[in-house]
C-alpha cells in the first residue's frame, strides 16, 4: 500500500476524530424532528412602536399558536438595525432564533464601512412577509403631474429640483438617487430626521418633492396638501391600482420597503423551508392580510429561495446606486 494512503485502521481512527470534532456542527445540519420543543425567539432590530412592530407582534402570536410553543419578541434596537441583525447572525443555527428584517438589511452592506456580520454568508432568508410602496409626492404648486412631465421639468431646470426624505441612506433617499441616475436628471436630496418633518416642509412649499412611504403621506393627498405623482414599486398597489408607476416611464426602476424573516446561516434547509411555509401560510390568512392592508402593506409570504433571491438582487442594486451617487453617512 503506498505511503501516502493511510492504513485502514488509521483511516478509521482519523474519521472518528474528525466526526467528533465536527459533531456539534454536523448535529446542527440535521433537522430536529421535535422542533419546536422550547420557546422560539423573534429578534426585532428596532425599538417598539410603528406598523412593522405591529406586524412582528401579530406574527409572533400566530406562530405561537401554530407551533404550540412561546414565540418571544425580543427588541434589539441600534445601529440602523445592525445590532439586532448581528444578534441573529451570531445565534446558534438551531431554528430557535428568527429575526425581523427590513430594507436596511439590503442597504447596510453598501452604506456601512464594516458590518459585524456578512449579510450573505452569516444570515439565511426564511420568508418575505410584506412589501410597502414608496411614493413620489409633490407640492400642489409644482407644475408637473406625471413622471414624464417631472423628467422634462428637471431637464429644463437642472439643479433646481429637490426632494425631501426621512434621512440619508434610507430606502426613499436611494429611490431618489436611482431615479436621478436612470432618468438622467439632477435631483437635490434634502434629508430630514423622520417622515413628519420632511412631509411638513413639502406641504409648506419649502421643498417641491417628497419620497416617502405611500401610506404615511396619503392623508395629505386626500386633503389636497400633497399630490401623488407615481409609485416607486415594481408593481401597482392593490389599494391604489390607478396610481401609475415610475417604472412605466423609466423601465426597470424599482424601489420599495420590504419586511421579512431571517435566521442564522446553517439551519437545516428542510427546517428552514418548513418554517418559511408556516410563515407564508400565516401571512396569507385573511385576518393578518387585512391588518397589513390597514397598515399600508401588501402581504407576500414567499419561499426561502424567493426571499434570498430578492435580498441578493437588492444588495447588488443599492451598492451600485450608493457608489454612483457617492452617498456616505456622516
Amino acid at each position: 500500500m503506498p505511503d501516502f494512503l493511510p492504513h485502514p485502521r488509521r483511516r478509521t481512527a482519523l474519521a472518528a476524530l474528525l466526526a467528533a470534532a465536527a459533531g456539534p456542527r454536523l448535529a446542527g445540519a440535521q433537522p430536529d424532528p421535535a422542533w419546536p420543543s422550547r420557546p422560539v425567539k423573534l429578534i426585532v432590530p428596532f425599538a417598539p412602536g410603528g406598523p412593522t412592530d405591529t406586524i412582528a407582534r401579530m406574527l409572533a402570536e400566530k406562530m405561537q399558536a401554530a407551533w404550540q410553543q412561546p414565540v418571544v419578541v425580543d427588541y434589539k434596537p441600534g445601529g440602523g438595525t445592525i445590532t439586532g441583525t448581528n444578534t441573529v447572525a451570531k445565534a446558534p443555527p438551531d431554528g430557535y432564533t428568527l429575526g425581523m428584517a427590513i430594507s436596511a438589511l439590503m442597504i447596510n452592506p453598501s452604506m456601512q464601512a464594516s458590518l459585524p456580520y456578512d449579510t450573505r454568508k452569516d444570515l439565511a432568508a426564511v420568508s418575505q412577509v410584506a412589501l410597502t410602496h414608496f411614493g413620489l409626492f409633490a407640492h400642489p404648486s409644482l407644475p408637473v403631474d406625471t413622471v414624464p412631465e417631472l423628467i422634462a421639468y428637471a431637464k429644463r431646470n437642472p439643479g433646481k429640483l429637490s426632494y425631501a426624505t426621512p434621512g440619508v441612506g434610507t430606502g426613499t433617499h436611494l429611490a431618489g438617487e436611482l431615479l436621478a441616475h436612470m432618468a438622467g436628471i439632477e435631483l437635490v436630496h434634502v434629508p430630514y430626521k423622520g417622515s413628519s418633518p420632511a412631509q411638513q416642509d413639502v406641504i409648506g412649499g419649502r421643498v417641491p418633492l417628497l419620497f416617502d412611504v405611500m401610506f404615511s403621506a396619503m392623508p395629505y393627498v386626500e386633503d389636497k396638501r400633497l399630490k401623488l405623482i407615481a409609485l416607486a414599486s415594481p408593481k401597482r398597489a392593490a389599494s391604489q391600482p390607478d396610481v401609475p408607476l415610475i417604472a412605466e416611464t423609466v423601465p426597470g426602476f424599482s424601489a420599495m420597503s420590504t419586511i421579512g424573516i431571517i435566521e442564522p446561516a446553517g439551519v437545516p434547509a428542510e427546517l428552514r423551508r418548513r418554517v418559511g411555509a408556516d410563515i407564508a401560510r400565516i401571512v396569507k390568512a385573511p385576518d393578518l392580510s387585512a391588518r397589513m392592508g390597514q397598515l399600508g402593506m401588501e402581504p407576500v409570504g414567499s419561499t426561502p429561495e424567493q426571499y434570498a433571491a430578492l435580498i441578493d438582487a437588492e444588495i447588488d442594486k443599492w451598492a451600485k446606486v450608493v457608489k454612483t451617487a457617492g452617498i456616505k453617512i456622516e
